[in-house]
């Protein structure tokens, strides 16, 4: 069994992938605003914010890796954003990344070698219309993966994520119909949106020691957006 942190792990994609860690047989702990409810008696909730609390001695001890799964939607033409979006979006979604990934380091199992994973997004590598916050943000989210790998190996592992529009509470305002849903799925490749499943297992693979050889990759887990 293994100890796993999972930070924003009360919805969405970060809680399915608690539960399927759980349902593993893994320890977890969860950090986020919003209490986590569930079944898993091996999943543990802790009150964190991101933007206002700090570390100090909170992250818990001898953990084999994290997962960083905070974010924001923010989809507005250019012209109107303010600086101010663009640091609050970098604070959240890189800052937020980079403060946790030092604490864990910090505790990272001595006889073992940790993974870590982050998150990106299709907009990234495609370029997308209204997207310059979330883009700018996760576009530094790649860069920080590829470097942080440099330099934690062979000692320990970190890859990113880069989903298409997935079904999560984030997204429900751009979900909240079927209508909504069916044609946002239309323009995939694969004629659906991404469900939280689909980046979960992915995550749960990026964790575990199948994927003892991967480090520093970007997956894109789109249903083939970003390529076709």
């Amino acid at each position: 069994m293994k100890h796993y942190v999972i930070i924003g792990g009360s919805k969405g994609i970060g809680k399915a992938t608690a539960e399927l860690l759980a349902a593993e047989g893994h320890e977890v702990t969860v950090f986020s605003r919003t209490p986590y409810e569930g079944p898993a008696h091996t999943i543990q909730w802790e009150e964190f914010d991101v933007l206002s609390d700090d570390w100090d001695d909170k992250m818990p001890e001898d953990i084999d890796g994290l997962v960083y799964s905070v974010g924001s939607i923010t989809l507005k033409p250019f012209r109107g954003l303010k600086p101010e979006v663009f640091e609050q979006d970098f604070q959240l979604q890189v800052m937020g990344a980079v403060k946790a990934l030092q604490a864990a380091q910090k505790n990272f199992k001595k006889d073992a070698i940790p993974s870590c994973v982050l998150y990106s997004t299709v907009a990234v590598q495609r370029g997308m219309p209204f997207h310059a916050t979330v883009s700018a943000s996760k576009g530094a989210i790649e860069g920080l993966t590829r470097a942080i790998a440099s330099e934690w190996a062979p000692k320990a592992r970190i890859n990113c994520i880069a989903p298409s529009l997935t079904d999560t509470p984030l997204a429900s305002k751009l979900l909240s119909t079927p209508e909504k849903k069916e044609a946002i799925g239309g323009n995939n490749p694969m004629k659906r949106v991404g469900e939280v499943a689909d980046i979960a297992e992915m995550t749960a693979f990026l964790l575990s020691d199948k994927a003892s050889w991967m480090t520093g990759q970007v997956v894109h887990i789109d249903g083939g957006q970003s390529v076709l």
